[in-house]
């Protein structure tokens, strides 16, 4: 079993990781930018800034040292997708092992190019084994230790089992997959629709009309995933509908409180200031827009989302264009 882990990202989720490796029994190498922040999980074992009144394990060390980071046999990326070219190019030049398996947490596509987090990977550390972490895994109840599902995804199915073996814990279960675009992909739009359940919220509009949201979204989620290359099955699974569900309704989901506040007539740069999290869903509207473009997908959700994010078109004005398109057969 592998004995060491290091973990990119010192935010909710990445606390949230390393204390469920730390947990397994590993030496776990935490690595931030903040130098306070990194202090005070050594000397406090506290992360106060993302998850305060959460004691962090003793196994789990903090560095602002990325090389420190970088020589371990398993490295989890834990950073907004719009950064993670960036961190791997730091990679690159402090050096990794080309046997050190590279874990993408993140949930987006690369801006420059459009390029889901493996094959992002892939391209800056070609020789690394590669495999993603989704599901519905809010990092608030990982950090309790409260029971969560997750799916490991990688197309060598020997990478999946070690890291699958490091996830196997009491309240931490993991399956794994080889359908690595369907499992990047389902966690890059669960987070577009999770600003639209939150404006559907934040317009006042009930239960009926955020089930029937989530519905289509996974409808769409999947029309665009098999177009990508995704399985079917993949999208009914934990990284598809359970992730989609999870934060479409949670009170943790940060995408969920942009779009409430949306909703509620602020303005996107009202809701990101009153934000200290990164909301992947502002970013992955454009990203699955074009995408959806460049695929010639049918994407209405997406869209309407695209146009309150990026074009001011008011939430309610939305809603309305949605409910007036021609009527056509469900599975359509």
């Amino acid at each position: 079993m592998i004995e060491k882990a290091a973990v990119i990202g010192a935010g909710s989720w990445g606390t949230a990781i390393s204390i469920a490796i730390a947990d397994r029994g590993l030496a776990v190498t935490t690595y931030g930018k903040d130098p306070d922040l990194i202090a005070g999980i050594n000397q406090d074992h506290i992360n106060s800034k993302y998850l305060p009144g959460i004691e962090l394990p003793e196994n789990i060390q903090g560095t602002t040292d990325l090389a420190e980071a970088a020589d371990n046999p398993a490295i989890f990326l834990v950073v907004p997708s719009q950064v993670t070219r960036s961190v791997l190019e730091q990679l690159m030049e402090v050096g990794v092992s080309k046997d050190s398996i590279i874990v993408s947490c993140s949930k987006g596509l690369d801006p420059s190019s459009g390029k889901l987090m493996h094959q992002l990977i892939e391209e800056c550390l070609p020789e690394n084994p590669v495999a993603v972490l989704s599901g519905p895994s809010h990092a608030e109840e990982v950090a309790k230790k409260l029971p969560a599902l997750a799916v490991i995804g990688a197309e060598d199915e020997a990478v999946a089992s070690r890291i699958q073996e490091i996830f196997t814990l009491p309240w931490f279960r993991t399956y794994t997959s080889e359908d690595v675009i369907g499992i990047e992909l389902g966690g890059v739009v669960k987070n577009v629709f999770a600003i639209a359940a939150g404006a559907v919220d934040g317009l006042g509009l009930g239960d009926n009309t955020k089930a029937a949201m989530v519905t289509r979204g996974l409808a769409e989620m999947t029309r665009l995933g098999t177009a990508l290359g995704g399985k079917e099955t993949t999208f009914r699974g934990l990284s598809g509908m359970g992730d989609l569900i999870v934060t479409c309704y949670s009170q943790h989901s940060r995408n969920n409180r942009v779009g409430r506040m949306l909703g509620e007539g602020k303005t996107l740069d009202e809701a990101i200031a009153a934000m200290n999290q990164v909301a992947e869903g502002v970013p992955n509207a454009k990203n699955a827009f074009e995408l959806a473009r460049k695929l010639n997908i049918r994407t209405p959700l997406i869209d309407q989302a695209y146009a309150v994010i990026y074009e001011d078109k008011p939430p309610g004005l939305a809603l309305k264009e949605l409910l007036d398109r021609d009527p056509r057969p469900e599975a359509g």
